[in-house]
């Protein structure tokens, strides 16, 4: 059997889905890559058509195919817009599932999903090791210096923060496991949060701590594995989920563990939702685990907001000279569109008497980065953050507020290209900012 024989063979699983697509066009006035483009490639229905073509082996160019495939956020806009209820996520997961098979995966995403992402001790080694070295090539903007043509290709012209030089497990190896709530919850930081943006991984353990809530954050957690699957690494995504869940087996017998709780909108999408859906390649036992703790798992404002219930209680006293600070905000896409969370992250920022939250144009528009999507269409996926930068400065806010750390950093890096002087925060971090010390 030929090479595009395999992959239409593959493709042709998913034909009764495709088919459910009516060609309606309406994923056009949602799609974000649309929307920067106006090509019917790059819009839901266009990547579908080629998808069927490519089934039924009308068209032979299955490399043109995954180029266009690729050329997506994953934000599941379309999905959420589709009158007709097409599963669009799940085609396009298994259709770049389909066309890695038939391409093979590159050696460099192999060694980062297989190796780095799947084993914390290096993965943390590696941080470790690059935090120091960031003074000489990066620059006090952010941006990375182009003497090295190797960070140039990587990164172009983005500014992003520096690495912090402890990881977040490093700092808290000692958490109060126990509480005074008669709740335990074992705490998923996600990549972002442990090993970059650890002030929010802060936040959220002062918070937990606030409200008596017992944590555990064991060691060997390692990345949820949606790097892996949005690039059509199965393996590389089972041998993540494998991990994670022989940990979190572990607390669910032994550490009497109630939630799991993340501070990462993607990370709590892809275990409630993507885990149970790839479970099937795993061992009864790991399937079961897997099931818990979908059920287990939240968002840590919808942790704080729909169980301790904290916008119920008496806000923290107002600053003594009345100012409060114009914070807008930015619903991630795994959040609002694949968890309906979109109130309980505003609650928080309101609990903050010395912020006043005011809300953007196009609040749940995609910011464009979309994992690794920004590392591979920086330009497509700048020109999309450029709306979304636009959007935050009209609102006349001195702060942006989103529940994703992903998003965190595109927007950073719009605002910082363009000379903003806006700060951005998690919503997590606003609300433990009224909290005492």
């Amino acid at each position: 059997m030929s090479d595009i024989s395999r992959i239409a063979q593959a493709l042709m699983k998913l034909d009764d889905r495709l088919a459910d697509c009516m060609r309606c066009g309406l994923c056009q006035a949602v799609c974000p890559v649309f929307g920067a483009t106006g090509k019917e490639s790059d819009v839901t229905r266009g990547k579908l058509a080629l998808l069927d073509n490519l089934a039924h082996k009308m068209i032979q160019d299955a490399d043109a195919v995954e180029e266009k495939i690729g050329r997506c956020l994953l934000c599941g806009s379309c999905q959420a817009n589709c009158p007709s209820g097409v599963s669009i996520m799940e085609i396009f997961m298994a259709a770049r599932q389909a066309l890695a098979e038939y391409k093979g995966l590159p050696a460099t995403k192999k060694f980062v999903f297989r190796t780095v992402l799947a084993h914390p001790r290096l993965f943390s080694a590696l941080t470790r090791a690059a935090a120091p070295m960031q003074g000489i090539v990066m620059r006090k903007t952010g941006a990375f210096t182009y003497d090295l043509p190797f960070f140039k290709k990587l990164v172009g012209e983005r500014h992003i923060k520096k690495l912090p030089a402890v990881s977040l497990r490093a700092a808290h190896k000692e958490l109060p496991t126990e509480g005074n709530a008669g709740i335990r919850v074992l705490f998923f930081p996600g990549c972002m949060a442990d090993k970059y943006y650890t002030s929010v991984g802060d936040a959220c353990l002062k918070a937990l701590r606030h409200h008596g809530i017992g944590v555990s954050m064991p060691a060997g957690l390692t990345c949820c594995g949606i790097p892996a699957l949005a690039s059509g690494d199965i393996k590389g995504f089972l041998q993540e989920v494998k991990k994670n869940i022989d940990v979190i087996r572990t607390e669910l017998v032994g550490g009497g563990i109630q939630y799991i709780v993340t501070p990462c909108g993607s990370c709590t999408a892809t275990i409630k939702e993507w885990w149970p859906h790839y479970a099937g390649g795993l061992s009864p036992d790991d399937q079961q685990t897997v099931r818990k703790a979908a059920g287990m798992v939240m968002d840590i404002s919808a942790f704080l907001v729909d169980v301790l219930h904290v916008d119920a209680q008496a806000p923290a006293q107002a600053p003594p000279d009345g100012r409060r600070t114009r914070v807008t905000f930015h619903d991630s896409c795994h959040l609002k569109k694949g968890l309906g969370i979109s109130a309980q992250p505003r609650a928080l920022i309101r609990l903050n008497p010395a912020c006043e939250l005011v809300e953007m144009q196009e609040a749940d528009r995609c910011c464009g980065c979309g994992g690794s999507f920004t590392l591979f269409h920086y330009d497509l996926s700048k020109q999309i953050g450029q709306r979304k930068r636009d959007n935050i400065v009209k609102s006349g806010a001195s702060l942006v507020s989103t529940g994703c750390p992903a998003c965190m950093m595109q927007i950073s890096d719009m605002l910082s290209q363009n000379g903003d002087n806006i700060r951005v925060k998690h919503p997590v971090e606003i609300y433990a900012e009224s909290l005492p010390d």
